[in-house]
C-alpha cells in the first residue's frame, strides 16, 4: 500500500478579508500542477468573496513528461490499471480535504471540488465516497472512473455539473455523456453542458456555468 503523501500547493484566501465561509479545491490535470488552476480562484472571488481557494499539486511526478505532476498514471489506460491508480491517490486527497475543513472549522457542505481532466476523474471518484456530503462537484473535460463500483461504494450524493468541449481531442466529448449516465444510475444529480468548438480546456462560458453552480451551493 502506498504511503499517504501530504499535498501542498498554492492558495487564495477570501477576498472579503474575513474568515473563510467556504472552501473550493481545484484539481489539475495530467502533467500540470496546482499553479495551472489557481487563477480560477481570482476569477471566482467576486462571486464567492467568502471562499478560500486551494489548488494542490498531485502527489506523483508525471511519468509521461519531464515535468508536471499526476494523480495516477495513464501510461497504461487499461480500466483496471486506471482504477488501481486512482484508489492509491484517493486517500491522499481525502486527507487533504479533511485537513482544510479542520483548518477552517467548516462542515462538509461548505466544500466544493472543481476538477479539470484527470482532476475531474479524481473529483468524481472521491466526492461521492466521502462520509459527509460536500456542496458539489464541477467537472471540466473529464471522465468517470470505475462507474461499475459507484453505486455500491458511494456514501453521499453531491450534485455535479459537467462541462466538456465538443471538439476535445484529449478526452473525447462522449466521455461526458458516459459520466453523466454513470452518475445518474448511482442516484447522483448531474447537469451536463457541451461547449461547441472547444478543445481540451475551459472557456469563459464554461467558467460562468461553474460560477453559477458554485454560488447556488456556497453563496
Amino acid at each position: 500500500m502506498a504511503a499517504i503523501k501530504d499535498l501542498t500547493g498554492p492558495s487564495i484566501m477570501p477576498a472579503s478579508g474575513e474568515e473563510a465561509q467556504s472552501v473550493v479545491v481545484f484539481l489539475h490535470g495530467l502533467g500540470a500542477d496546482g499553479n495551472d488552476l489557481i487563477s480560477l480562484g481570482d476569477a471566482l472571488a467576486n462571486v464567492l468573496p467568502g471562499t478560500a481557494f486551494y489548488s494542490p499539486d498531485a502527489p506523483f511526478p508525471c511519468d509521461m513528461a519531464p515535468f508536471g505532476r499526476q494523480w495516477f498514471s495513464l501510461m497504461d489506460r487499461d480500466p483496471a490499471k486506471v482504477e488501481a491508480g486512482i484508489r492509491v491517490a484517493a486517500p491522499m486527497l481525502d486527507a487533504f480535504l479533511d485537513g482544510l475543513l479542520d483548518k477552517h472549522g467548516l462542515a462538509a457542505d461548505r466544500l466544493a471540488l472543481v476538477g479539470f481532466s484527470q482532476g475531474t476523474m479524481m473529483s468524481l471518484f472521491v466526492g461521492p465516497r466521502r462520509p459527509e456530503q460536500i456542496a458539489g462537484i464541477v467537472g471540466f473535460s473529464g471522465a468517470l472512473v470505475a462507474p461499475h463500483a459507484l453505486s455500491a461504494e458511494k456514501r453521499t450524493s453531491p450534485p455535479v455539473i459537467l462541462v466538456h468541449g465538443e471538439s476535445d481531442g484529449v478526452v473525447p466529448f462522449e466521455m461526458m455523456h458516459l459520466a453523466g449516465s454513470g452518475l445518474t444510475e448511482a442516484g447522483i444529480a448531474v447537469e451536463s453542458h457541451g461547449r461547441p468548438g472547444l478543445d481540451h480546456g475551459i472557456d469563459p462560458d464554461g467558467l460562468t456555468l461553474a460560477a453559477r453552480f458554485l454560488t447556488d451551493r456556497l453563496g
